[in-house]
């Protein structure tokens, strides 16, 4: 597949968005019709019990003797004046004259109705279905067949009811379905879209957790790994200074593999694999060991730290303590002068102020996982400091002291 993983899982968002948009298209498109014949249905079956009402009644008042056929009674009946409409048609061995209802409630050729009554005397069964009208109008006909009194097919009665009110009901449902089952897919695209990008949303993390993993990696590990290269140059050069630059060169292997250390821990912490080896850590003692172990290459580094235990990994606080150091003795100096770190620990809380140039106040009073320093930084290493503090449930504040110099206060949940 080409493009590169973020336009694979966009692609992937849409193709989601598509499946789940169609399948539930599918299924309104099933139900739509479901419920539109229906509709059709019922209105059918109510107007063939209205034409029921008049063909039932109509064919108890037929009277005869033998194979003859009266309609006098009919024309006495109240039937006789309403709607819908009926004929009596002969048909078969029926051989009295045709009788049409005394009201005329949609006009329509008895040649038509003749062809119902034959075609229902043949089958001998009720029938039911749509004609029109001299106008073009719908009508709906029922057919109902009757014998003489010799049991013989004589004819049929066959009632008319206007269609089109009915009709015209049912496709105003039908329109109102198909409107509302826009609207529906429309919103189920929509839903459809923003499901799938949830849906998609761990992906998308890891993704971005994998590029700023590498990002910060590359970052750490820029400088380590030019010092390290520095000191096998000079190794090479200088044979006889061997002894002096073999442990300052195992520090500084040392040094990156807790980088790199560091930094597995925070992607595997990030991925939910492995969970903070929360314990309580004397955070004076911790940072003491973290100044004492970094290089102050001529800066002047002041500690002041009275006693305070916390409720923290040791690790990943060593870690974002570590790289506070650093980057204020890097980036915390103002050009052709010495760095001045002054690092203080009370109640929890670790402050790192420098004598630098400051940071941008726009960045400062943002929450953003990556910083910009004055000095140039990307910041990257102060995204990890960022990332502990979230992850103990403390925070990190930085903002530009009255005097000068940039400050980051480090706070972490004390230990009860």
């Amino acid at each position: 597949m080409n493009g590169s993983a973020a336009d694979r899982l966009r692609r992937l968002r849409w193709l989601l968005t598509w499946l789940f948009t169609g399948l539930n298209a599918a299924g309104l498109v099933v139900l739509a019709w479901l419920a539109v014949s229906a509709d059709l249905q019922q209105r059918e079956v109510q107007l063939d019990s209205e034409l029921a009402r008049v063909t039932a009644p109509v064919k108890r008042l037929i009277m005869g003797e033998g194979d003859t056929v009266t309609t006098a009674y009919v024309g006495q009946d109240e039937v006789n004046r309403q709607c819908p409409q009926f004929m009596i048609l002969p048909s078969g061995a029926g051989g009295f004259p045709p009788y049409a209802s005394g009201r005329t409630c949609v006009p329509i050729d008895a040649t038509r109705l003749q062809a119902f009554a034959d075609l229902s005397v043949r089958n001998g069964a009720v029938l039911n279905g749509y004609s029109s009208g001299t106008a073009g109008e719908m009508v709906r006909v029922g057919v109902e067949p009757f014998r003489n009194r010799n049991n013989q097919e004589s004819g049929a009665i066959v009632a008319v009811a206007d269609a089109r009110d009915a009709l015209a009901a049912h496709e105003q449902l039908k329109l109102l379905v198909i409107g509302g089952c826009v609207l529906l897919l429309g919103a189920i695209g929509v839903t459809g879209h923003v499901l799938s990008g949830r849906a998609i949303r761990p992906a998308t993390a890891a993704l971005q957790q994998q590029e700023i993993l590498l990002a910060e990696t590359a970052h750490d590990l820029r400088t380590p790994v030019a010092a390290l290269r520095a000191l096998a140059e000079a190794a090479v050069r200088n044979p006889a200074e061997s002894d002096e630059l073999l442990p300052r060169t195992v520090r500084l292997a040392g040094r990156m593999g807790g980088i790199i250390d560091g930094l597995l821990v925070r992607a595997r912490l990030a991925a939910g694999v492995e969970s903070l080896a929360v314990q309580p850590v004397r955070l004076d003692q911790l940072v003491a060991s973290v100044v004492a172990e970094t290089p102050s290459e001529g800066a002047q580094v002041t500690l002041v730290a009275a006693p305070s235990t916390v409720s923290a990994d040791p690790t990943l606080v060593q870690r974002a303590v570590a790289n506070l150091l650093d980057n204020a003795l890097r980036y915390g100096r103002r050009p052709g002068y010495e760095a001045i770190v002054h690092v203080t620990v009370a109640g929890g809380q670790v402050t790192v102020a420098d004598s630098g140039p400051g940071i941008d106040s726009s960045v400062a009073e943002e929450t953003f996982d990556r910083f910009t320093s004055g000095g140039g930084s990307s910041g990257l290493g102060l995204s990890i400091v960022r990332w502990v503090a979230l992850a103990h449930g403390g925070r990190l504040r930085v903002y530009n002291a009255e005097e000068g110099g940039a400050i980051f206060e480090l706070k972490l949940p004390e230990a009860s």
